[in-house]
């Protein structure tokens, strides 16, 4: 009997854990706060932003921009990636600031191009020359972006100055959809079309409620959006007499986060939920099972009578949820990375041609480590007017090695050419910068305590768990070569 009930909780993949940086004991969580657009709630990606990018582009063509015939390229961007207003580019950026891919427009740029611009530039994602995009309703917007930075280079864009007031009307057009209600509009008409359920995550958050945990939803969305995607989302999965709103203690909308985390912005009290009439909070404070409009993150700890690390609060906008929340009221954090799914799949899908990879790399070490001690034995031995029959011996045995070297890296080029296109053509992994980490595994690794692909993740963890982090490698301690060891010509 135990055992099948154990099935149940059985982890059904490694796409579905929960990665630690930082040690996490749930045991002692006492509330956890929730963020709803692709967190608690997961879009079609493809669909939703598909739908945004057409309202972006008849924004455009209302300015009279030439748009006619363009179409969202959804491999045309990642999560990760940066927008460089200054050149019109789209750069891949590694942890320590160096840009390892870019494009210019939609078009790759060639690595001497590449060097060319970015070989003296450190790139500081703080800087207001750049936009980092980390999350996922950003995909539409940088696809725009770069096809009209093709059609300003040609001339088609007369009144724009230069590539940042391009950047500045693409991402107006798109506030201006959203401010209109225009795309929330769409997708709760039919919001099957964009709603990618997860049957897990209700048991996932009715487990953590069993365990005494506070949960609390705070989303920026407006309450009618998310009454009604909520409703869409998760009604039909409660238990008969119970709706959505049973899964949370408190429930925060409208929140104007980051600010949320670092104001004293006042809250009002929904006090119908279809008309959405507010009242104002007064001294009292929050209450338990209301709705509320702003507030801020200290209301919500005085509620609850808990502070820092005693709240994780789980989101998927590396700023705006993560790292503002950490560093300014040390809460634990959580990210959702639905990303990783599809790259841990296709890294297990490379995993015998990684073993290759790796065979080949460490034959190749070897002839360099050969090649270059010959190099310099040589080197001495005309420095010291040795015999031309020795250094002609040594020049054979260096030819000989410098062909073995140039049939390696035709091997070698391929595959790691196919480790470079996973999950993504262009950009390939969103943690991985070249075989190095990423700026935004690097921001991970800094202020997500966990991460994992989805809340109901959750659910396999169970709210009990003890959550360990990994014992971190440094570059002397010596283990066998990996994919990270790759050598690159940049």
């Amino acid at each position: 009997m135990i055992e099948p009930l154990l099935d149940s909780l059985t982890t059904p993949g490694r796409e579905r854990e929960i990665f630690c940086n930082r040690t996490l004991n749930l045991r002692s969580i006492r509330a956890i706060g929730y963020d709803m657009d692709y967190t608690l709630i997961h879009y079609n990606t493809d669909a939703w932003e598909r739908r945004a990018y057409e309202f972006v582009k008849a924004k455009l063509a209302d300015r009279g921009w030439p748009v006619e015939g363009l179409e969202y390229q959804p491999d045309s961007v990642i999560r990760g990636l940066m927008i460089d207003k200054e050149c019109g580019n789209i750069i891949m950026v590694n942890r320590f600031g160096y840009v390892k891919q870019a494009s210019h427009g939609s078009r790759m740029l060639p690595y001497d191009e590449q060097r060319r611009i970015y070989s003296r530039t450190v790139v500081d994602f703080k800087s207001g020359r750049y936009v980092f995009l980390n999350t996922l309703f950003s995909m539409s917007e940088a696809c725009m972006f770069t096809q009209m930075v093709d059609k300003l280079d040609a001339g088609e864009i007369k009144e724009v100055m230069g590539y940042e007031e391009l950047h500045r009307t693409v991402h107006r057009a798109l506030d201006e959809s959203h401010a209109e209600g225009m795309l929330k509009e769409a997708i709760l008409a039919e919001p099957e079309a964009y709603i990618d359920h997860d049957p897990d995550t209700v048991r996932a958050l009715r487990d953590q409620r069993l365990a005494g945990k506070k949960l609390v939803l705070i989303t920026n969305s407006d309450w009618s959006y998310t009454r009604r995607v909520m409703e869409a989302a998760f009604d039909k999965q409660m238990p008969e007499g119970q709706t959505w709103r049973d899964l949370f203690d408190l429930v925060i909308v409208s929140s104007r986060k980051p600010s949320f985390f670092d104001s004293s912005n006042p809250a009002f009290e929904v006090v119908q939920d279809e008309e959405g009439l507010l009242s104002p909070v007064g001294i009292k404070g929050l209450e338990e099972g209301k709705v509320y409009v702003g507030g801020n993150a200290r209301l919500v700890e005085t509620l609850y009578g808990v502070a820092g690390e005693q709240i994780l609060y789980v989101g998927d906008h590396m700023y705006a949820d993560v790292q503002v929340s950490k560093n300014l009221l040390r809460w634990r954090t959580a990210l959702i990375l639905r990303e990783l799914e599809p790259e841990i799949r296709a890294l297990a899908e490379f995993k015998e041609d990684q073993s290759e990879l790796t065979r080949l790399m460490l034959e190749k070490e070897e002839v360099e480590t050969r090649f270059n001690r010959l190099r310099l034995i040589y080197q001495r031995l005309q420095d010291e007017g040795s015999s031309n029959s020795d250094l002609n011996t040594l020049a054979e045995e260096l030819d000989k090695l410098r062909r073995t070297l140039t049939r390696q890296d035709r091997q070698i080029g391929p595959m790691a050419q196919s480790y470079g296109g996973l999950s993504n053509p262009n950009w390939g992994l969103v943690m991985r910068a070249g075989n190095d980490k990423s700026l935004l595994a690097r921001q991970v690794e800094g202020y997500a305590d966990i991460y994992m692909s989805r809340v109901s993740n959750f659910l396999y963890a169970t709210p009990y768990a003890y959550l360990r982090s990994k014992r971190s490698t440094l570059p002397h301690d010596r283990e066998d070569a990996s994919l990270s060891e790759m050598g690159e010509s940049n």
